[in-house]
Parts: C-alpha cells; sequence; structure tokens
C-alpha cells in the first residue's frame, strides 16, 4: 500500500532547497509512527517519491510525495499521522490511499499550472507581450542538455496563459522530454518587451496528468 499526500509550501519555507526538502521528510515520516517501507542495504530509508521538484524560491499548494507503506492503514488515521509530523508551513491538503499498482506520481505528472506575480521595473512591459507571445507559433529558446545546448519552440510548450492585473496565470508543459519553466517564459516575455525580466513570485497551483481517456486531470485525481 502507498499514500499519496498533498502537500503546500507556504513563503517562509521558499528558499528550501528540494534536497533539503527530501531529507526533512525522510526525518518527519519516521516520527509518524506509520509502517514505512524501507529500501534494502547498508542505509536503509524510507521509499518514498516526489511528484515534481518545486525549483528554489517557489511556493505551492500541489506538491505531492507518494510514501509505500508495509502494512494496510486507513487514509484518517495517515492524514493525521502526516499533519503532526509536518509543520504549518507544510500543510497537509489532501491524502489518497492507493495500491502497489497505481503509477508514480512523477511518472503522470504531464503539465503544470503557475500563477505568477510580477514586481516592479518592467512588469507591465511583460504583461503586455503576452497576446503577442500566443500569435506566435515559434519563439525559440535555449535548452541545455547533457550533450550542449539545443534550440527549442517554446511556444509548443506553453499551453495556456492568461495574463492578470498583477502577472499571469499558466500552464506549462512538464514532462522529461518537454517542460518551460514559469521563469523561463518570463525572460522570454521580457525579451520580446525590450526590458530585463522583472522580479517574480511564482507559485504552482496543479500538477496534471491524463486520465485512461486522454483527460487532463489533476495528479491526486488519476
Amino acid at each position: 500500500m502507498r499514500a499519496l499526500i498533498r502537500f503546500g509550501k507556504q513563503p517562509r519555507l521558499r528558499f528550501i532547497s528540494h534536497l533539503d526538502l527530501q531529507r526533512f521528510f525522510q526525518r518527519a515520516v519516521n516520527r509518524t509512527g506509520l509502517p514505512i517501507a524501507y529500501s534494502q542495504g547498508f542505509n536503509p530509508h524510507p521509499v518514498m517519491s516526489f511528484g515534481s521538484a518545486l525549483a528554489l524560491g517557489w511556493t505551492s499548494e500541489y506538491e505531492v510525495i507518494d510514501i509505500k507503506l508495509s502494512a494496510p492503514m486507513g487514509r484518517k488515521r495517515t492524514e493525521d499521522a502526516v499533519r503532526a509530523a509536518l509543520p504549518e508551513d507544510l500543510p497537509v491538503l489532501e491524502v489518497r490511499m492507493v495500491d502497489d499498482r497505481h503509477a508514480a506520481p512523477m511518472a503522470l505528472v504531464k503539465m503544470s499550472d503557475y500563477r505568477v506575480t510580477l514586481e516592479g521595473e518592467g512588469a507591465s512591459a511583460v504583461i503586455a507581450q503576452i497576446p503577442a507571445f500566443l500569435a506566435r507559433e515559434r519563439v525559440e529558446a535555449v535548452k541545455k542538455t547533457k550533450s550542449g545546448e539545443k534550440v527549442i519552440n517554446a511556444r509548443t510548450m506553453v499551453i495556456g496563459l492568461e495574463p492578470t492585473e498583477v502577472g499571469f496565470d499558466a500552464r506549462l508543459m512538464l514532462t522529461e522530454r518537454e517542460s518551460m519553466k514559469p521563469d523561463v517564459l518570463i525572460e522570454l516575455l521580457a525579451d520580446m518587451a525590450g526590458v530585463e525580466p522583472p522580479r517574480a513570485r511564482i507559485h504552482r497551483v496543479a500538477l496534471l496528468g491524463e486520465d485512461g481517456e486522454g483527460n487532463l486531470r489533476p495528479l491526486m485525481e488519476l
């Protein structure tokens, strides 16, 4: 049995790295009293994985961790135990129990929704470029790979982009082969506007995958 846990990352912890977050969760699950499954070998650790790493400095209301249990447990008991082990700045928002045949969250993620707030000089100019960006069929960007740099069409990775009074909402591809980050999107819009990228606060709203019929749904519903 496995527990899929959706949690948030609030502003006070936005500069905690993903690696530090992994280490923290390893210690936290040991305090839950739940029957956690451990890896084999000389350095056993809890068997768990994240849906997608969150970049340093970003906040979120839709992070997902997959924790393997060595014995069946009820959803309410699991939720209460994990919530008690985590600080208020990592709130537990949803828990779902699945069997071991359920696909890993990281394998299901296709896209992510973000809410971006822009601040300071250049913010309005960046927001104003959104219609022009959407009208293009190709917007070139440079992607760093293991073999070097590669020119990609960033436009195909921006599935949705809606301006707001203070920034924009975006739905971006998030797979191993196709991935667009909101900070890169800001740089592209700033380049189109001829300004320096403004300061930004980036908040993840949802992780999305496809169900058996090809419909896009939040990760916890798959």
